[in-house]
């Protein structure tokens, strides 16, 4: 895991904890495995492996003694030193949407004399977390840093909200699960001046009284292309990098193709550029943009990925579902170009989702998410990648629309636009009574958002969430079915709760009804509520994608998606709501990129959808590890924070292996939070060193203590 740290304190001088100087001698307290970027009295480390390319300084003070102007950026950007330096003049002015126009993924740190600034990204990939600490405020990358070095306990009704609306941040807040450790909000920039802290946002607000000008389609695809394009550019320019290489291959092994001997003998990816392939739009348009087919304006020196060298392509083969003859045979024919080095990972029950629920010497993420349980599962497609691997994560939140958007229509007296959405659910249906009635009802719910007001949404989804767990198997936690139809009815309101709700204790579910109460009262969101919405379907999709990128981390590798790059998603915004709501509108958005960079043929089916596979996978793959499952939920430590029953976990959990329609996304969020808890509780050693170094790491009281706190409070 790569993170960086600093603080800000009252103090000309942080002596007594920070150091002596701005040489950074004397220091008592810094992070294990740092490098310092930035010395007393607001010093900056770098922590883990960073790429020397990835850590970039700029200082602009002119003559000695003249305030500190100074930035850092860290990840991959595609800017230049000029163009760094232009940021920096302008944010010493109070500009930061700047910062945050280049191309590529990274944060960025400016400091102007004692006030700091540090810009988090649009998505939530890559966001920022603070806490008070000696006087002043630290801040982070990563939260688990910060809640060793303030030896934090845990947030019990943070990861109750997390589990009941993962995708409400009016639920969520600015918490963390750590007590005292608070993120800033996607869009937004911390702002420290010796010690006090300041949250601001760097884009404008549309008004909710006048509908914003439609932009031309023509034009907002054009700019996707065009940030897509340079997002690819980013990767392409960076410098190539080899990573550690292990034992030499012995040669043919019956049944092991050559991505499994890489991954027996610990071997690292590949050297070079690669991409994922599996068929799809998403991951297909950036393979074959990076490849640099005939046609692709811009390209480095013309050739894509360098003269001679070809792009390493990857195809995960899952041998355990059925339906995947044709995915697979779209991936062939896309590789077909010269420019691709074609490789298939074949995975059998080896890979399939909770394969791998071990606790001790496994990878402690930041947070949980549903990834935990199938890193192994993407961590067996990624060990035979490349040392740089492109991913198509995000696409669907970028480009998909929500379906609150149609509300966002009906707010503009654009009725017309419903018709074609509203259709393709009606024949999704299929020919039923029930169908007839789809059209009148989804129009009804749409009016009935838009007409609904944030506070009145709010305090409407608050007074049901206690009802969330007592439904049936077959409905979801607000007592629809599993159809699109119902999937897009439940979606059209200010909150929902999530799938794992309906096995969550009432106590627990009354405690996030109350942050959703006091969130109504707060000043509303200045968004109409498609957007909200789908904002927060965005941010809950990127912290996942970051998650995923801690458990899965392979040494030497980096994941790259550009979907989730603050250019890709400023483009993607662009996009009319017209166009966005249109079935099968994020194949055709991105049919219309290639098409732009000069790749027209495309295999028949492209942007088919692959979710009943997935549930497929996930289905047996909880069949083949129900005894594990069993002993994971026999003692589970979410029952010791009353967050959960045991036995109702461990019903719905055979019960899910033998078929029943069961939310399985539910069952994966409770299974993933569990095994985080049991990797944190056997955690040992702390982030911090030095003679002020936290004696204890974060969370060590464990679980129940916390819980009985919380419960009392």
């Amino acid at each position: 895991m790569r993170w960086l740290v600093g603080w800000s304190s009252i103090a000309a001088s942080f002596g007594t904890v920070g150091g002596a100087g701005a040489g950074g001698e004397g220091r008592t307290v810094h992070p294990v495995g740092s490098q310092l970027l930035w010395g007393d009295p607001d010093p900056l480390w770098a922590v883990g492996d960073w790429r020397p390319d990835e850590i970039r300084l700029i200082d602009a003070a002119t003559t000695v003694g003249a305030p500190t102007t100074r930035l850092a950026v860290l990840g991959c950007c595609g800017a230049t030193d000029e163009q760094l330096r232009v940021g920096l003049l302008s944010a010493r002015g109070g500009a930061l949407r700047h910062l945050t126009a280049w191309p590529g993924s990274y944060t960025v740190v400016v400091q102007i004399g004692r006030r700091i600034t540090v810009a988090g990204d649009l998505a939530g990939a890559r966001p920022v977390f603070h806490t008070p600490w000696a006087g002043g405020t630290a801040y982070a990358t990563a939260a688990l840093p910060l809640a060793d070095l303030i030896e934090a306990q845990l947030d019990i009704g943070h990861l109750a909200a997390l589990l009941a609306c993962p995708e409400t941040p009016e639920a969520l807040g600015d918490g963390t699960p750590y007590e005292g450790v608070k993120r800033i909000p996607p869009g937004h920039a911390l702002i420290l001046r010796e010690g006090s802290r300041e949250i601001t946002g760097y884009e404008p607000v549309a008004s909710l009284a006048v509908a914003a000008p439609q932009a031309d389609p023509v034009h907002a695809v054009e700019g996707v292309r065009d940030a897509l394009v340079e997002a690819v550019r980013a990767r392409l320019t960076a410098p190539r990098h080899a990573p550690e290489t292990g034992p030499q291959d012995p040669g043919p092994v019956p049944g092991m193709g050559p991505a499994d001997r890489r991954a027996a003998r610990g071997r690292g990816p590949v050297p070079g550029i690669g991409a994922d392939l599996s068929g799809g739009s998403a991951s297909a348009t950036l393979a074959l943009l990076a490849a640099g087919l005939p046609g692709l304006p811009g390209t480095v020196l013309g050739h894509g990925t360098g003269a001679g060298e070809r792009l390493l392509a990857v195809t995960f083969n899952d041998l355990t579902t059925r339906g995947d003859e044709d995915e697979l045979a779209r991936a062939r024919a896309i590789a077909a170009n010269p420019r691709l080095h074609h490789v298939v990972v074949p995975a059998g029950e080896e890979a399939l989702p909770y394969a791998d629920l071990s606790v001790e010497n496994a990878v402690i993420t930041d947070e949980p998410a549903p990834s935990l349980v199938v890193a192994e599962r993407h961590r067996r497609r990624l060990a035979a990648g490349s040392a740089d691997h492109l991913v198509g994560y995000g696409a669907r939140q970028v480009l998909d629309a929500h379906p609150a958007r149609l509300a966002d229509l009906l707010m503009d007296r654009r009725r017309r636009d419903l018709m074609r959405p509203v259709a393709a659910l009606t024949r999704a249906e299929g020919a039923s009574a029930h169908s007839l009635f789809v059209p009148l009802a989804v129009y009804r719910a749409a009016r009935r958002l838009a007409r609904t007001s944030y506070r009145t949404g709010l305090e409407t989804a608050a007074g049901l969430l206690p009802e969330a767990n007592r439904y049936p198997a077959g409905l979801d936690a607000t007592g629809r079915g599993s159809t699109p139809a119902d999937a897009s009815l439940a979606a059209l309101t200010w909150s929902r709760p999530g799938p794992a709700a309906r096995w969550l204790t009432g106590e627990a579910l009354a405690q996030v009804a109350v942050r959703l109460q006091e969130a109504a009262i707060r000043p509303a969101t200045a968004q109409r509520p498609g957007q909200a919405r789908a904002g927060a379907a965005l941010a809950r999709a990127a912290a996942g994608h970051r998650i995923l990128e801690q458990a899965a981390d392979i040494r030497g590798q980096r994941l790259h998606a550009p979907f989730l790059d603050n250019q890709v998603v400023r483009a993607a915004r662009a996009l009319p709501e017209s166009l966005r709501v249109q079935p099968g509108a994020r194949a055709a958005i991105l049919r219309r990129v290639l098409s732009g960079a000069g790749i027209h043929e495309l295999p028949t089916g492209w942007g088919a959808p692959s979710l009943a596979r997935s549930t497929e996978a996930n289905r047996t793959g909880i069949r083949l590890a129900l005894p594990e499952l069993m002993d994971l939920f026999d003692a589970p430590l979410l029952a010791d924070a009353g967050l959960i029953e045991a036995r109702v976990v461990r019903k719905a959990l055979r019960a899910a292996a033998a078929g029943e329609p069961l939310p399985l996304d539910g069952l994966a969020d409770l299974a993933s939070t569990e095994l985080w808890l049991r990797r944190l509780m056997v955690r040992r050693g702390t982030c911090w060193t030095g003679t002020a170094a936290p004696r204890s790491r974060a969370v060590a009281g464990g679980v129940l203590p916390v819980a009985r706190r919380s419960l009392q409070a």
